[in-house]
Parts: structure tokens; C-alpha cells; sequence
């Protein structure tokens, strides 16, 4: 059974005041409440936004987890007795100075020790918050791989190690006696010959990986986890979705390593079946039988700053739509989503609809962003030439599939264009979390959505099971 914490009687003097909606509402496979017009027990939401139902208040993690925590801790009060302190001057030097809610929840439960399923919005500080669990455990005098990060993508790969690289940062002079953590990046794309040299060289104290390439070098034996204490799982939900990976990823966790050997982290905004989730973790040994599930915000499963519209129009007016927005929004940054091309259509010789649409932003739109595409099928040179020129500052339209939907942080995104609708709720999600980033932020941010007339119930749906509203733009 998963952990829950308790709470006093007089820590629940202390509490928000409940509000009693008027309309009743359940949850959703998928997490996410909606409103439903079958009976089903009151709910109570407290203007803390957690939820749960009122027999169950006392056992409520999320509610438990914030009851008694300071709102004016600082990252340091919460990491000071556990993450070093150049890491932790490192983390002020680069602005996280105040710990987001899911910091706030979750790092008391991590630096004890447990599993742990982080479940929290898009942008909240998920990564900051494994990473320093991961620097509060290792230690830097021994050459072995303790922390192992496994992602989805090299894109989002690649940013992960960015964050714990800098945070690793060689320490000052005051420090000399602090030996620098080395993290490795071993992901699709990659040189195999170059991991394989540096791995017999030095093995790295902290490393981030795809499954794929990753399982290469577990199968021949040129990395070994014996030693790793800390496995994160990031995007768990999407790896576990994936035919490709589901199965190496259990290999990973049953394996090449042992729960009672390792702390492990399960994180992402989005976790379908949640609890069933924390069952499955228990009974196929994926994690401790102690595990915590932290959901934050388990109401408002995306950004409040967010404001979604929608513009209904013909099939073959879709492009002039997009445009016409683009001219009135004038984005300084933003995404704009494309779906896969379909199998059908490649085999037919057709173009694929991003280079489609690439072709008439060039010709038609007249903004100062620059015009940069991301894709599958780009090789990963290219990819990455295009995050860094999208991180190297200025405006910037991306057009790109649903690969730039999990993780990839451009927190300078204000504008989220759905040239097609996305397939899942999820997808939803994922794809609109990529703007409204900036920690503590109220800027409003867009996510604008172009669809067909028989595509309105479509996103009627996601409105309902992500409770937002989209308002309706004439053009």
C-alpha cells in the first residue's frame, strides 16, 4: 500500500477553508476530475487546490504534505542539511531561490529515503527537484555510476544534463577538498566508441540516458549499476505507452537492478490511472511497497496562466487560419504542433505536413521570429541545431511534431498553436504545458487550437477532463 501522512487535529484547525462545489464531480481514469451528472460522493476542494473526498481527508498526501510547511521556506531551508553546499549556491546563483510546490511537497519525502511518484503540472520543477536528491546522495570520491536518469528523448536528454551540469559546477577554491560530479549523457545519436572509452576511463558519478542506448551498453556489459543509488524515471508514463521501450524499461527496473539497492523516482505531469499506477509499482517490484505518490494541484492539471482559444474553419482554409493568427498575435515565441505524418502517406511519396507548412510560413508570414522545424525524422544533428538556436534568444516560431510536447523547456514560449488537434487528453497537455513556464509568473500565454467543426467535441472532451474552458475566436 502505498504511504500516506497523517494529520493532527491541530494541524487540521489549520487548513483552508473547504469549498462545497455546487455541481459534483468524479475522477477520471485518467486523474483528472470532470464534471458528471450521476451521483457520486461530495468532494471537497480546498482553496489550496488539493482534492480529495471528505472521509478520506486525514489520509490525503497532498493535503498532509503542505499542512504545516512555511510558504517562506527557501530552497536552502528545505536541502540545507542534505545537498552540498556549493550545489545549493549554485541553484541561487542560476535564480531558484524559492522552492515551487512540488519542491515544497516533495523533498522532505525524497531526502528520507523513499520511492516516489511525482505527479505535477508542466513546468512545476520536477527536474530540479530529482536532481537534488541525486547531488544530496552521490558521493564524488567514488568512480561509479550512482544516479542513472532515464528520458524519453535525446532532446529532453540533453537539457537534463544541461541543469546538472551547471549545478555540478566545479567548486570554488573554498571548496578545493569537493571533488566535481561528472555526468555523462548517453543518448540515441551518440557515439558508441566514445562512451564505451570514457566509461573504461572514468565511469561518471551521474548519468542521463535513453533507454535504447543505454540497454546497448547494460547487454554488453561496458556499464554496470551495482553501485547506482538513485534511479529516475522521467516522462514515466510516456515510456510505458511506448512499444519500443515498455519492455527494456522493465528489464531496467527488474533486472539490471534491485529495489532494495536504490531509491527510485517515477515523474510527469501526466499519469494515467494514478493509483493503479502505484499499485502496479508495488506488485511488479518497480519500487518499495512504501512508495508516495505527491500529486500537486491534482485539480488544476495545468497552468492557470493559460488562456485557450479555438477557431473553427474548412480543411483547406487551415494554413490562411494559421497565418491570419500569427499576423494578429504577433508571437514573439512560440510552438506551433503538427501531427505524424501517416504511414499511408509516406508510402504515397507525399511531403510530410510539417515541411508542408514550412514551406508556406516562409512564403507568406512577414514576422521578425525565425521560421525552425523539429521532428522525428530530422537526424540528431540537426535536432539539436534547432533547440540551440532556439535557446540562444530572440523570437522564434518552431513548428514541430509532438516530440517537442514532453519536456523541452523554452520558457520564453507565450504561444502554443494546434495547427492539428492532438490524438489524446495527454498529448493535450503535454503540448500546452510547453508555455507558461516561467516559475512565479502570471504573464497570460496562448494556446490556440484550429479544427474542423466535427473536431469541436473532440476538444469539448479535453476541456471537460482537464476542467479549462476554450473560448471561441471569429476570424
Amino acid at each position: 500500500m502505498a504511504a500516506t501522512l497523517s494529520v493532527s487535529a491541530t494541524q487540521l484547525l489549520s487548513l483552508p477553508r473547504p469549498v462545497y462545489l455546487s455541481r459534483k464531480l468524479h475522477v477520471h481514469a485518467y486523474g483528472f476530475p470532470f464534471p458528471s451528472r450521476s451521483p457520486s460522493s461530495r468532494l471537497v476542494i480546498s482553496e489550496n487546490r488539493a482534492i480529495c473526498s471528505a472521509p478520506e481527508l486525514l489520509n490525503s498526501t497532498s493535503m498532509a504534505e503542505e499542512v504545516g510547511l512555511d510558504e517562506t521556506v527557501t530552497l536552502r531551508d528545505l536541502c540545507g542539511n542534505h545537498v552540498p553546499d556549493h550545489v545549493l549556491r549554485r541553484v541561487e546563483e542560476v535564480g531558484y531561490v524559492i522552492p515551487t510546490n512540488v519542491q515544497r511537497q516533495a523533498l522532505p519525502t525524497l531526502f528520507s529515503g523513499l520511492d516516489c511518484v511525482l505527479h505535477a503540472q508542466t513546468g512545476s520543477g520536477k527536474t530540479l527537484t530529482y536532481l537534488l536528491l541525486i547531488f544530496s546522495v552521490i558521493n564524488t570520491q567514488r568512480s561509479a555510476v550512482q544516479a542513472l536518469i532515464v528520458v524519453p528523448t535525446r532532446e529532453l536528454g540533453m537539457q537534463v544534463t544541461k541543469v546538472a551540469r551547471t549545478l555540478a559546477a566545479k567548486p570554488t577554491e573554498s571548496d578545493l577538498e569537493q571533488k566535481a560530479s561528472t555526468i555523462m549523457a548517453l543518448l540515441d545519436g551518440g557515439s558508441l566508441k566514445r562512451h564505451k572509452t570514457w566509461l573504461k576511463a572514468e565511469p561518471p558519478t551521474i548519468v542521463v540516458a535513453t533507454i535504447g542506448s543505454l540497454c546497448q551498453m547494460l547487454e554488453k556489459r561496458i556499464l554496470t549499476l551495482e553501485s547506482m543509488q538513485v534511479l529516475v524515471i522521467d516522462e514515466v508514463d510516456f515510456m510505458f505507452n511506448s512499444s519500443k521501450e515498455v519492455s527494456s524499461l522493465r528489464k531496467l527496473l527488474t533486472s539490471y537492478s534491485s529495489i532494495n539497492n536504490r531509491q527510485t523516482i517515477f515523474a510527469s505531469a501526466s499519469i494515467p490511472q494514478h493509483r493503479r499506477f502505484v499499485h502496479d509499482c508495488i506488485q511488479q517490484k518497480w519500487t518499495k511497497s512504501n512508495v508516495v505518490h505527491v500529486h500537486v494541484n491534482p485539480v488544476e492539471p495545468m497552468p492557470s496562466c493559460l488562456h485557450h482559444r479555438f477557431v473553427i474553419c474548412g480543411k483547406n482554409m487551415r494554413l490562411h487560419t494559421l497565418l491570419s493568427l500569427l499576423q494578429t498575435d504577433a508571437p514573439e515565441s512560440g510552438i506551433i504542433f503538427v501531427g505524424e505524418q501517416s504511414e499511408k502517406s509516406k508510402k504515397a511519396g507525399n511531403a510530410p505536413p510539417t515541411t508542408l507548412l514550412m514551406d508556406f510560413l516562409t512564403a507568406s508570414y512577414n514576422g521578425d521570429s525565425d521560421i525552425l522545424l523539429l521532428e522525428e525524422d530530422m537526424n540528431f544533428n540537426l535536432r539539436a541545431t534547432s533547440l540551440s538556436e532556439l535557446r540562444q534568444g530572440g523570437g522564434y516560431l518552431l513548428v514541430s511534431t509532438d516530440l517537442a510536447a514532453r519536456g523541452v523547456d523554452l520558457p520564453e514560449t507565450t504561444h502554443i498553436y494546434n495547427f492539428d488537434l492532438p490524438r489524446t487528453v495527454t498529448n493535450y497537455l503535454h503540448r500546452a504545458g510547453r508555455t507558461g513556464r516561467k516559475p512565479f509568473s502570471d504573464d497570460k500565454c496562448f494556446v490556440t487550437n484550429i479544427l474542423t467543426s466535427e473536431e469541436r467535441f473532440v476538444l469539448q472532451r479535453y476541456e471537460n477532463e482537464l476542467m479549462f474552458n476554450c473560448e471561441e475566436l471569429l476570424i
